[in-house]
C-alpha cells in the first residue's frame, strides 16, 4: 500500500478516533448531557483534511501531475482507512465500555422530543435498538455516520488538486 496512503490514513484516524472516545466518556461520565453532533461532525471534517493533504502530497510525489481518477483514488483510500479504524474503535468501545449504548441513545432521543412525536420517536428508537442487537447492522450503521462524508471529501479534493500538466 501507498505510503503516503497509509500515513494520512492513520493520522486522520488517530484524529477521529481520539474524538469517539473522548466523547463516548463524555456521555457515559454525563448521561444527562447530550453531545452536540457538530463536535463529531468537526472531528471527522479535520480528520478528512489529511485527504487533502494525501492528495497533495501524491501529486507532489508524481511530479506535480494528478489526474482526477488517481486523486480520487488516493482520497478515497484515505478515506477508507480513516473509517475502518473509526468503526473497529467504536466496536471496541460499544462490546468493551458503553454496552448499554442504544438504550442510553434511546432514552435520551425519547426525552428530547416533543409530545406530538413521542409515539413516533419512540416506534424509531425501538427500531434502532433491534438494528444495534446485530453486530453486521453496527458496523454498517458506524460506516454510513463517517465514510459518505469522507466519499464526499475525496471528490471534492480530487477536482480541486488535479493537475494534468507542470
Amino acid at each position: 500500500m501507498n505510503k503516503i496512503v497509509l500515513k494520512n490514513g492513520l493520522f486522520g484516524s488517530v484524529i477521529v478516533s481520539s474524538l469517539l472516545v473522548f466523547i463516548t466518556m463524555y456521555m457515559k461520565s454525563n448521561p444527562e448531557k447530550e453531545v452536540s453532533m457538530t463536535v463529531g461532525f468537526a472531528g471527522m471534517i479535520l480528520a478528512f483534511f489529511f485527504v487533502i493533504w494525501g492528495i497533495k502530497q501524491q501529486r507532489d510525489a508524481n511530479n506535480g501531475v494528478i489526474s482526477f481518477g488517481k486523486a480520487f483514488i488516493t482520497g478515497f483510500m484515505i478515506t477508507l482507512i480513516i473509517s475502518t479504524v473509526y468503526v473497529l474503535v467504536w466496536l471496541i468501545i460499544l462490546y468493551n465500555y458503553f454496552p448499554n449504548f442504544a438504550e442510553h441513545y434511546t432514552d435520551m432521543a425519547i426525552q428530547k422530543a416533543s409530545p406530538d412525536e413521542v409515539a413516533k420517536v419512540t416506534e424509531d428508537m425501538n427500531s434502532f435498538k433491534e438494528m444495534y442487537k446485530n453486530p453486521i447492522m453496527v458496523i454498517l450503521l458506524t460506516y454510513v455516520e463517517i465514510l459518505p462524508l469522507g466519499i464526499v471529501f475525496s471528490i471534492i479534493s480530487a477536482l480541486i488538486l488535479k493537475r494534468k500538466t507542470n
